[in-house]
């Protein structure tokens, strides 16, 4: 996808998130739920969010980049708490803290712009801007194959945004059983 995107490099770091367990994506004896929840849900990763940014981080303080772009969302989103504009906000303050360039002085600026929209706002987004959905997926529990489950949260969640928005859903699912 990097690729088809134009982008300049792309580099691939290895996470053992199931090494530190404690959610249903990250542990197989943790069922994932096929129906909404109240509170954080099981399928929250403990700090995966605080993670992926300090990765890109490093790589953007060695690049000499400033800006950091990230696509949560605290709208349409299950509940964690690294999807909020309080996470971000936090995340900048650290990164000005916890770094050579922003104790020099180089401020990092974390961009989240569907942080406010939608689910069906940021459909008609990627739409507009020539987003092939049917490359994508959303799932917690997608196959082999790549493609979604249709009973997860984010399932539920990405289908009703694409009926809010209008728009045809291309998300490649999984054969239901008959």
């Amino acid at each position: 996808m990097a690729t088809a995107l134009g982008a300049h490099e792309h580099r691939v770091m290895h996470v053992d998130l199931a090494g530190i367990g404690g959610s249903a994506l990250t542990d197989a004896s943790i069922a994932i739920p096929e129906e909404g929840t109240t509170g954080i849900p099981v399928t929250y990763v403990p700090a995966r969010n605080t993670m992926m940014l300090s990765l890109a981080l490093a790589w953007a303080e060695v690049l000499s980049a400033r800006d950091l772009f990230m696509g949560v969302n605290a709208v349409d989103y299950s509940g964690y708490p690294d999807c909020r504009p309080e996470f971000i906000a936090a995340f900048e303050q650290l990164a000005a803290r916890a770094t050579k360039a922003g104790v020099e002085g180089a401020a990092f600026r974390i961009h989240a712009p569907l942080i406010q929209l939608s689910k069906a706002g940021i459909i008609r987004e990627g739409a507009r801007l020539g987003v092939d959905f049917s490359a994508t997926v959303s799932c917690y529990q997608a196959d082999g194959q790549g493609r979604a489950c249709g009973r997860c949260d984010s399932c539920r969640i990405r289908q009703a945004g694409f009926e809010a928005a209008g728009l045809p859903d291309t998300t490649r699912y999984q054969p239901r059983p008959l």
